[in-house]
């Protein structure tokens, strides 16, 4: 009956949310799928920690680490995740400091670069820092699986992590999308010739479907039929 009523209940949220709801539970799906008790696990813009939750549930041995740049909601992680290293930085290629846009309304909306929202949210302007995956994962710790949700900057953190990925060959969730990525200058070409060609992976949806080449990428991306998409070493 509950899960009758939330069906109903979804049908009227608007549609981006009910997209984001649906590959929330995928992505939790695949790690009830993927992870063992003591699975390491990173989480790179990890927000108010829906995914993060899921990871420490599933491998509550594991060490896991967290990137979460607007302060409020980094304190906010240590105080529910006390297990979990949670890094209060952004990650990139780069390391320094950036300005980051906070989008006050909708604080999931915040990256890099300021763009449009759907409740048009004035935005505040911090400065974060910013680190290489490569450089500041802690010693020890060898991630089974990579979550990046940035809102269009995973190029940068994809090629500050080339090293971690082809060490530990985790698999990775990631977001890419018209609308975030195109604010940077980001192609699907171009995070499928680095995801697939360099780190030697395949590109399929969260359900599984794909894998995709590059002119199927290509095509989803243009046609925004999915923005979530998960990455697993090829064989």
């Amino acid at each position: 009956m509950i899960s009758a009523l939330r069906r109903v209940r979804r049908r009227f949220l608007p549609a981006h949310v009910r997209a984001d709801i649906r590959d929330t539970e995928l992505l939790i799906a695949l790690l009830e799928e993927l992870l063992e008790p003591d699975s390491d696990c990173v989480d790179v813009g990890a927000h108010a920690g829906s995914v993060l939750a899921a990871m420490v549930r599933l491998a509550p041995r594991g060490r896991h680490v967290a990137w979460e740049p607007l302060p409020a909601f980094a304190d906010r992680l240590r105080e529910r995740f006390p297990g979990v290293e949670v890094r209060e930085a952004a990650l990139g290629d780069q390391v320094g400091e950036r300005a980051f846009a906070h989008v006050l309304d909708d604080p999931g909306w915040s990256g890099f670069l300021a763009r449009p929202t759907p409740s048009a949210s004035p935005v505040e302007e911090l400065a974060v820092r910013v680190e290489r995956l490569d450089d500041a994962l802690p010693g020890g710790v060898r991630p089974v699986f990579v979550k990046i949700d940035v809102e269009g900057a995973e190029e940068g953190v994809l090629l500050g992590a080339q090293e971690t990925l082809r060490r530990h060959r985790p698999v990775v969730a990631f977001e890419h999308g018209r609308g975030s990525a195109d604010h940077y200058g980001t192609t699907p070409g171009a995070i499928h010739d680095l995801v697939h060609a360099e780190l030697g992976y395949e590109i399929s949806g969260l359900d599984g479907d794909g894998p995709y080449d590059a002119e199927r990428f290509i095509e989803i991306f243009a046609s925004g039929e999915r923005v979530n998409f998960m990455a697993r070493p090829r064989a």
